[in-house]
């Protein structure tokens, strides 16, 4: 679970990161005058804005899922240890056909 927290952490850094470079070019361009530029510039506002709440909840529901996962497998290790297995042997089966 700490690997998992760890992932999301760089995960989010490296979203907020693209998101403030973006804030930063609309930003950068609030002085130019041509009709395209604005127009960009308001369309790609508008992303950002959107793309913020979507990475929002989507990091929700990604880290409920794991939470959920997480303890599945403390409470039935065994079946998480058999479906690991029998997965296993399903990938190695497909691999050494031809």
């Amino acid at each position: 679970m700490a690997n998992t927290n760890e992932n999301s952490k760089t995960l989010s850094q490296e979203m907020q990161n693209i998101m403030d470079r973006a804030h930063a070019l609309v930003d950068a361009t609030s002085g130019e005058l041509d009709d395209r530029i604005k127009s960009a510039r308001a369309a790609l506002k508008e992303r950002l804005d959107s793309a913020k709440g979507d990475y929002g909840q989507l990091e929700a529901q990604l880290l409920e899922k794991v939470k959920t996962a997480d303890e599945f497998i403390h409470v039935k290790p065994y079946y998480a240890i058999g479906g690991t297995f029998v997965a296993g042997l399903l990938l190695g089966w497909f691999m050494s056909r031809k």
